[in-house]
């Protein structure tokens, strides 16, 4: 597999959320294992990976873990998002606030905990979705969603409120279901299984199903 695909020692940063690409995260950092991460990653202007735990919890808790460091263990699902820092701020010692836009996804081929509880990766950076057109069937979701941004707009949100990222995709499928999925109140584990997804025609007849169920687009 060609380099440029690949990425060594990607510092990682597991969270209760799953980022997806062309989508917005918003971080407070006061963490020490992060805030020498997240100093470096904007400095350089190299991204790091977000990966949804599955164990554990985002702050390091006292435990008696495998690793044997005195902390409770953290397993996290192996597809993530690379996020790139748009947005970094000190408003006190010891605290980072950041704004991070995701871009490519990744698949973790190997893992290792540093000492201070860093976790770094190798991984295998994923194909971007191909543009889709979204078929016939599927234009309600893609309709619920412009009338859902233009109501946003309307109400004169501050940029930094806005969930959303211009340009708005609404003719893409990809777009449609990945905003969707940031969007509908759905489990973890379900906005994993989605942004993992390889075919995003098929991401959105997803989403479509379970906005057709809730009323949302019909």
């Amino acid at each position: 597999m060609p380099d440029v695909l690949t990425l060594s020692s990607l510092p990682l940063f597991p969270l209760e959320a799953v980022l997806y690409p062309g989508g917005l995260l918003s971080l407070r950092i006061f963490e020490v294992r992060y805030l020498d991460m997240i100093g470096k990653c904007h400095k350089t202007g190299a991204p790091f990976g977000v990966v949804t735990l599955t164990q554990g919890s985002e702050v390091r808790k006292p435990g008696d873990g495998p690793s044997g460091d005195g902390f409770a263990n953290e397993v996290f699902n192996t597809v993530g998002t690379l996020a790139t820092i748009e947005e970094f701020a000190v408003p006190q010692p010891g605290l980072m606030v950041i704004r991070c836009t995701g871009a490519q996804r990744f698949e973790i081929s190997s893992r290792e905990k540093l000492r201070h509880g860093l976790w770094i990766a190798d991984v295998v950076r994923l194909g971007d979705d191909q543009p889709v057109s979204v078929p016939a069937d599927l234009q309600p979701a893609a309709a619920a969603l412009g009338k859902l941004i233009k109501t946003l707009q309307e109400r004169t949100l501050p940029g930094e409120q806005m969930p959303l990222l211009p340009p708005y995709r609404l003719d893409d499928c990809g777009w449609v279901a990945n905003r969707w999925c940031e969007l509908l109140p759905m489990p973890l584990d379900l906005k994993q299984r989605l942004m993992a997804l390889d075919n995003p025609l098929v991401r959105l007849e997803l989403v479509s199903d379970i906005l057709g169920r809730t009323g949302i687009a019909m």
